[in-house]
């Protein structure tokens, strides 16, 4: 029995030893953001002016969402003045909304809002500042515009000789590199870089490779500095602790993003107008599918969204993996379905996918698997050239 006893203790204590040992192998410390290593920054901020680049995502995600700036000026950093991008500074403009100038309530800090007619911070909006620090959560897609504003930025500080310290943090699509390249002609606010829809770089990454590549005006160059992210791996997931735009409520919306944002570009419906944008499609004809929605205008999110107050049909994409990539089939799907041609497309379409040569192909009745054949040479020097600039594994 007493030998029995002992057998049993020994197999319980082996399992506990192996859940242990296992548990080590797989479990990943907490990846820290840009902004939560204030030991490698603070010293570069002190006697400093700083203008702050920020939103509702620039926050510390370990110590309790506290904002950025409120961090910093409690360090005592002598914040001067905040930049806000498309959504405003706490992250709840429209799509394309205008923001205005305005004053945070909290702080008492001036708001300039760097969307609309002022993208580009003006020589009088930084001549009084020594540093701009550029803190915002991008999702890895070329037309998400949070890095055409980090490009303006920099571009400005170029320019007047102020420096640009990026704050960095994860990509959620920073595992992969996919989708038609920038074309020569076809630069925007939604594609300002001679790079793929999913480009598979965080916002420092890119920085530098903006910087390297010389693709600021004139060819200048910003005095860069990038905070990294600590504990993270291109490959590791990452769930988001804030909206990053009002209109992406979820991290399958930010994997779907890349793929259903072409809608925007046609006659279709994402979603905008329901609680789960980019994670559905339709249109109001009940050949497009059985799934149902009705886009509203909602506070915050989608104020005149389209197709607003009308029964739309489509197909529901919730139950869509986390793992999801990008994809032409949703695209194709809704395109086959209109028969409509050419009209099927809007005015945005070509702008949104950074070429005229993805709408030729597909009225051409292209195939997702010719299409991207028509990549791999962009993709494969793009590439080549991004592994130069690369911080993370």
């Amino acid at each position: 029995m007493k030998h029995m006893k002992n057998t049993v203790l020994s197999h319980f204590l082996t399992g506990v030893l192996f859940l242990v040992v296992m548990f080590s192998i797989h479990a990943q410390p907490t990846p820290l953001t840009g902004a939560e290593r204030s030991e490698l920054y603070l010293p570069l901020l002190q006697g400093k002016k700083v203008g702050l680049v920020g939103n509702q995502t620039s926050i510390l995600p370990q110590s309790d969402k506290k904002h950025v700036v409120d961090f910093l000026l409690e360090k005592g950093v002598e914040i001067k003045k905040v930049f806000v991008p498309e959504h405003g500074f706490r992250g709840t403009a429209d799509a394309g909304e205008k923001v205005d100038n305005s004053i945070d309530q909290k702080t008492g800090l001036p708001i300039i809002s760097l969307y609309g007619n002022n993208k580009k911070p003006s020589a009088d909006q930084i001549k009084d500042l020594d540093v701009v620090i550029f803190d915002l959560q991008d999702v890895g897609i070329r037309f998400f515009t949070y890095i055409s504003t980090m490009h303006y930025v920099m571009e400005a500080c170029a320019e007047q000789g102020k420096k640009v310290i990026i704050f960095d943090r994860p990509n959620p699509n920073g595992s992969f590199v996919d989708g038609p390249m920038l074309k020569a002609g076809y630069e925007s606010f939604v594609g300002m870089h001679p790079i793929p829809v999913v480009h598979g770089l965080t916002v420092g990454e890119l920085a530098q490779m903006i910087n390297a590549e010389k693709w600021l005006k004139g060819g200048i160059s910003a005095d860069l500095e990038v905070i990294p992210v600590a504990n993270w791996q291109r490959d590791q997931a990452y769930n988001l602790p804030v909206k990053p735009s009002p209109n992406l409520p979820s991290d399958l919306a930010i994997k779907l993003y890349p793929s259903t944002c072409f809608f925007e570009g046609t006659v279709m419906s994402l979603g905008r107008g329901t609680y789960d944008p980019f994670q559905m499609y339709g249109y109001p004809d009940p050949k497009f599918g059985n799934f149902t929605f009705t886009p509203v205008s909602i506070d915050g999110m989608s104020k005149t969204p389209p197709h607003q107050d009308k029964r739309c049909y489509g197909v529901d994409l919730r139950d869509e993996s986390l793992d999801h990539q990008f994809t032409l089939k949703y695209l194709l799907d809704a395109y086959e379905k209109s028969g409509m041609k050419e009209k099927f497309f809007n005015n945005f379409f070509n702008t949104l996918a950074g070429t005229d040569e993805l709408k030729k192909q597909i009225l051409a009745g292209k195939s997702e698997s010719e299409i991207r054949e028509s990549w791999k040479a962009g993709l494969k020097a793009y590439m080549q050239k991004r592994e130069k600039y690369l911080i993370y594994e």
